[in-house]
């Protein structure tokens, strides 16, 4: 007798018919409570009865199927190797090339020539799969008539063909009509009002300029600086820039900038507080005030002073044309100062363009821990000369003739005034100033228009302001051929 019995298993009855299993046994079921499987966590696995004390299992790898392997792939038929544009399958496995140089159902040259060769030999079954005869290349454009032009240097027929379709769809009837109905006008040049210092430019030249205001473009180009910097500026920028525009206006300089935010804004603020003449460059149509949120101050600077751009109403704004709105302020203006600019600031740029034109490039500087006076400070290092106040710049650009710090007379004759300057200027008096008002009266013009005029005299050096009143210069009364209009 065992002395150590093994316990008894039940086994299920066999099903007639089938043979046994071998090896295999099942315990039979005992009747009691379901057993209730433990929940089980994220990341939680089933331990194994053979894994080892701090071993994990990892992942199960899956099985390969019958069709990953690259032996038993299914080889295309001729009919679906001769197929045009259609992919292989599993593109990176094709390790090996065929002969000719196909790869899969790519077709090769030699391929698209056997076709015709093979194609009496397929059935209809075979046919059914080919795809339909490929379109023969399109005829080749005729070459152009040897006139003897050549084609622009540096420019693909890209390039070419997007200027064709944009010329397409130009509309300058259209656009004169807009720029008419806006109360502006365009300025080409060969025009009497067209500023000969943006010829400098050479063939970057603007083909012309959509101007909005009543002043005479090219008489306030001839004494004008201009005032640029970066947008988000410091409370010690926009004072500087307010301050130095307010003094050059008040000695007959037109400050010139872009209308932005931060020191252009400051600086057209500057000289309309002055009364003084600005011109805003703009980026965009000078009928769409950019940024909107100086939609008040470009409206004044219409009023007081002149809005120009060199694109075409309805423009709006991109990064590109703000650098070629940056080379027209450089061109026009006799000086450019930058007060505040980053490393990398378009402020910059402006000012680079205006001393490869001939222009004096000035600076302002400001504090030394302050990362907006990077730029000026790497400028004034290389290029610019370092400015502070009012004087320091009527000095420097003094030296080229245009302006001496003190007030100088007329820098054209009077008889080279339009009729409307010369209406104006008849009706001041000689020995005391009057209002804008009352020398609107005398010259039958509108208070705006007058205003404007006085503007424009101004900058030439005829009148002298008196808080708001008006009068004639000691040099304007002193030329032989000025009439006077007043007592």
């Amino acid at each position: 007798m065992d002395p150590h019995p093994r316990p008894h298993v039940a086994r299920r009855p066999r099903t007639p018919g089938r043979p046994p299993r071998l090896g295999t046994t099942r315990r039979a079921v005992r009747p009691g409570p379901p057993r209730r499987r433990p929940r089980r966590t994220p990341g939680h696995r089933r331990p194994r009865d053979d894994a080892r004390p701090g071993h994990v299992r990892g992942p199960r790898r899956r099985p390969r199927r019958p069709h990953d392997h690259p032996a038993r792939q299914r080889r295309p038929t001729p009919a679906h190797h001769l197929r045009t544009g259609v992919a292989p399958r599993h593109p990176r496995r094709h390790r090996h090339p065929r002969p000719g140089g196909g790869h899969g159902r790519h077709p090769t040259p030699g391929h698209r020539t056997a076709l015709p060769a093979v194609l009496p030999a397929l059935g209809p079954a075979e046919r059914r799969h080919l795809p339909e005869p490929p379109a023969p290349p399109p005829a080749a454009p005729d070459p152009p008539p040897a006139t003897g032009a050549t084609p622009f240097p540096g420019t693909s027929d890209r390039r070419l063909d997007g200027w064709r379709r944009r010329a397409a769809d130009t509309r300058p009837e259209h656009d004169l009509d807009a720029i008419h109905a806006h109360g502006g006008r365009l300025v080409i040049p060969g025009d009497t009002e067209w500023p000969r210092q943006l010829d400098d430019l050479g063939d970057t030249r603007p083909i012309g300029l959509w101007i909005h205001g009543r002043a005479d473009l090219r008489t306030w180009a001839l004494r004008s600086v201009a005032l640029v910097g970066a947008r988000a500026c410091t409370p010690y920028g926009a004072h500087t820039a307010t301050t130095l525009a307010s003094d050059l206006a008040e000695r007959g300089w037109v400050v010139v900038s872009g209308a932005a935010y931060g020191i252009d804004g400051a600086a057209h603020r500057g000289a309309l507080a002055a009364r003084g003449a600005t011109v805003a460059v703009l980026a965009c149509g000078v009928d769409t005030p950019y940024p909107r949120g100086h939609a008040g101050l470009i409206r004044r600077i219409t009023e007081q002073g002149l809005v120009i751009g060199e694109l075409p109403p309805g423009s709006h704004p991109t990064p590109s044309r703000f650098i070629l709105r940056n080379r027209v302020i450089a061109a026009l203006t006799r000086g450019t100062v930058v007060v505040e600019a980053e490393h990398r600031s378009g402020s910059l740029v402006t000012a680079r363009a205006a001393r490869r034109l001939g222009r004096h490039t000035m600076g302002v500087p400001g504090p030394v821990s302050s990362g907006l006076s990077a730029g000026v400070h790497e400028l004034l290092r290389t290029d610019a000369t370092l400015v502070t106040d009012v004087d320091d710049i009527v000095e420097l650009i003094g030296d080229m003739g245009e302006l001496a710090p003190e007030r100088r007379g007329p820098v054209v004759p009077r008889d080279l005034l339009d009729p409307g300057c010369t209406r104006v200027l008849e009706a001041l008096p000689a020995r005391h100033a009057i209002p804008a008002a009352e020398i609107a009266r005398r010259a039958g013009t509108s208070p705006d228009d007058t205003l404007a005029r006085l503007y424009e005299l101004h900058s030439l050096g005829f009148v002298e302001r008196h808080t708001d009143d008006w009068k004639l210069t000691t040099r304007a009364i002193q030329r032989p051929n000025a009439r006077r209009g007043g007592t």
